[in-house]
């Protein structure tokens, strides 16, 4: 139990400390694509520090919900992806680590930080807000879906037991299990505001979706921002390489060799899935705004096909 502990704070402190360095990686990734020298890859930390010493400048009209959003958010942000077993399985929360939880996290961040866009009364503030209401019309039900997937392969939602379950030999090749892997990439690239769905290094005020709310805040209150955004980016990819890559991930009760080994892989796997997320963005343009939806429907049919798909397969003839 008492190592279980020590491996679940590790990961708590983990995912906070390398989420600006994964934010760092895919800018300097994408700059060196693009044939630029691209900013250092600690300047995510610098800009924290940055907005963590400046002064908080609130509109007068902001009312208390403005101010705590901020915190609700990175705390929601920060819990669930924590809750996702990356180096290591068996940690001492690992009940709680079900998928569910992790969607009702993201929701409940997500709902603050429109709630927060609308609070001021600004212009970009509403049209933020209602753009990510709309999204998460479409997204949530693909990430349940996707969820569902899996959790009906694995027998359970907990994501230790969806790990282990994957690197058994009853797991192999599946349609429903690529289906719900190309709707998880969707949803998460849209959940994260990324190309082809918003572009978090542009300020446009027609096309911007994420920047739109958080146009209004500034010191410490913008850092919280920026790095749940950051925590998030981690989290997603943490959770497609814990469950549809999940080798080298340490088992429960295994000893710190093994640990180190899963720590080591788990890197590796960050750097190659944030490689082919700069790499995807530079490939493709941005799609006008109204076309998001028709995007992020074509993750939540191919999350209820693959559902679908998986019921057909086990019904009894």
């Amino acid at each position: 139990m008492r190592v279980a502990w020590l491996t679940q704070l590790l990961q708590i402190v983990l995912v906070l400390a390398l989420a600006p360095l994964l934010t760092g990686v895919t800018r300097k990734v994408r700059a060196r694509l693009l044939r630029r020298r691209g900013p250092p890859l600690a300047q995510p930390y610098l800009d924290l520090l940055k907005l963590i010493r400046k002064e908080v400048v609130v509109a007068g009209n902001a009312s208390w919900l403005f101010r705590t959003a901020p915190y609700a958010v990175f705390a929601s942000t920060w819990v669930a992806a924590a809750l996702v077993p990356t180096f290591a399985t068996g940690l001492a929360l690992g009940a709680a680590a079900d998928l569910i939880v992790i969607v009702a996290l993201l929701g409940t961040a997500r709902f603050m930080l429109a709630l927060a866009g609308l609070d001021v009364g600004t212009s970009f503030g509403g049209i933020g807000s209602s753009r990510e209401m709309m999204f998460a019309t479409l997204a949530e039900p693909a990430m349940l879906m996707a969820v569902f997937t899996l959790s009906l392969f694995a027998g359970s939602t907990e994501l230790s037991s969806i790990s282990a379950f994957m690197l058994g030999p009853h797991a192999g090749l599946n349609i429903s299990l690529a289906l719900a892997l190309v709707a998880l990439i969707i949803v998460a690239i849209a959940e994260n505001a990324r190309i082809p769905v918003d572009n978090p290094a542009t300020h446009l005020e027609l096309t911007m979706v994420h920047e739109a709310m958080v146009l209004e805040y500034s010191g410490r209150h913008l850092a919280l921002i920026e790095a749940a955004a950051s925590v998030k980016l981690l989290l997603y990819l943490s959770l497609i390489a814990c469950v549809f890559i999940p080798w080298g991930t340490a088992v429960a009760g295994a000893g710190l060799a093994a640990q180190a080994v899963g720590f080591a892989t788990y890197a590796v796997k960050l750097l190659i899935l944030g490689f082919l997320l700069s790499l995807f963005e530079t490939a493709i343009a941005k799609m006008r705004v109204f076309r998001v939806p028709e995007f992020l429907g074509v993750a939540l049919m191919l999350g209820l096909l693959g559902t679908i798909l998986l019921f057909v397969s086990r019904a009894p003839h």
